[in-house]
């Protein structure tokens, strides 16, 4: 059960960091609310990433405390710079 527990508040959080990260990021996002957990899930570990080598816990401080104010903003930080990548990276299509 607890790897389920883990999967379902890796969901939760990432859709919550990638819903902010849209919120904060001008202009419009055509991305579908699963695209958006997605960038979100892989903004919160880029996020853990950055924290590590700023000096923080790193991704293990993401998975121990995924509710501090610094981890979030972290993962906020973190879902930005994967969202501007993917609007970069999809920009002449649709």
């Amino acid at each position: 059960m607890g790897l389920l527990w883990a999967i379902i508040s890796w969901i939760i959080i990432g859709g919550l960091i990638g819903l902010i990260a849209r919120a904060v990021m001008p202009g419009k996002q055509s991305m579908s609310l699963a695209l958006t957990i997605v960038l979100g899930i892989v903004g919160a570990i880029v996020g853990g990433l950055i924290g590590g080598l700023l000096g923080g816990q790193g991704v293990s401080g993401i998975m121990s405390n995924p509710w501090s104010i610094g981890t979030i903003l972290l993962a906020v930080l973190g879902a930005l710079i994967v969202m501007v990548i993917y609007g970069f990276a999809t920009k002449g299509r649709a």
